[in-house]
């Protein structure tokens, strides 16, 4: 690996240990990283880190290799205006909107920028000891040890301890039921503490839908503690898609209303045709 992309990881490890309050918090955060591996690293004492090692902080922090630049389409506003309300005023969100919309770009890069956030990105194998385990390592704690009340217990005490904190579930539909029961008492103990927001697909709404329909479990409580509404994202519209392609490096007008005819209102498609375009150009040159 190159000194240049080196340093690109060490600066973005700075700020990751900033947002994330100490090199400590940090390290618990990280898998297989110390606090001392993170000293090192910020320190310039680089001779005995791994390739392997460089490569998997980068990959734990969201530092990417691949140059390319956020634009604050009108998707990435709306998540972003939402955020704040809930960080500010300990408000509850719960926020749809179609893959590619751009939900989890705003979220993560709104997380970078600010203190006392903590996202998880949920995922369907989470057990409730998972849920937990994943909660403390991104409030920079050591759930080594603690069982599944215990675990409980310090998110709660740490998040009623925390300045303006705001915790966001990404995929959150992507839960089991026993685990989405969590949500209940977490909102129980932490409501007017702290902010709160669930993101996910339109799959969430339907699902809970069902659920009301079904009178399953816990379904009435998490709707009613969603204030029984689920918040659209907008949807990804044509200036969202030229605005992506101006700003990185696409300026043909023709190739641009090509990637809005061809893009299905989805930035990732968007993100991979301006590769592709800009490959096409490439060879030509």
């Amino acid at each position: 690996m190159e000194e240049l992309e080196k340093n690109l990881i060490k600066n973005a490890l700075a700020s990751y240990c900033q947002q994330k309050g100490s090199q400590n918090k940090a390290a618990n955060s990280l898998n297989g990283v110390s606090s001392a591996l993170i000293s090192q690293v910020l320190n310039g004492n680089w001779e005995n880190i791994s390739n392997d090692m460089w490569r998997s902080i980068a990959a734990q922090i969201g530092h990417k290799r691949q140059s390319w630049i956020t634009v604050e389409t009108s998707g990435y506003r709306r998540m972003t205006d939402l955020l704040t309300d809930s960080q500010d005023n300990a408000q509850v969100f719960a926020i749809t909107g179609d893959a590619g919309c751009g939900k989890s770009e705003a979220i993560m890069a709104y997380t970078k920028s600010h203190k006392n956030v903590y996202m998880v990105s949920c995922s369907e194998y989470w057990n409730r000891k998972y849920f937990l385990v994943e909660l403390l390592k991104t409030m920079g704690r050591d759930p080594s040890g603690f069982t599944v009340s215990e675990m409980m217990e310090d998110v709660i005490f740490f998040l009623k301890r925390a300045n303006r904190p705001l915790l966001i579930m990404d995929e959150f539909d992507k839960l089991t039921d026993q685990v989405l029961n969590f949500f209940i008492t977490i909102y129980n103990e932490l409501n007017g503490h702290c902010g709160m927001v669930v993101s996910s697909t339109s799959y969430l709404e339907r699902r809970i839908s069902r659920g009301l329909r079904g009178n399953r479990k816990g379904y009435n409580e998490i709707y009613s503690r969603f204030g029984r509404k689920f918040i659209p994202m907008p949807v990804v519209n044509d200036s969202d898609v030229a605005a992506v392609c101006m700003a990185n490096g696409v300026e043909d007008t023709k190739v641009i209303e090509s990637i809005i005819t061809d893009c299905d209102c989805d930035l990732r498609r968007v993100k991979r045709l301006i590769h592709a375009s800009k490959k096409s150009l490439g060879a030509k040159n």
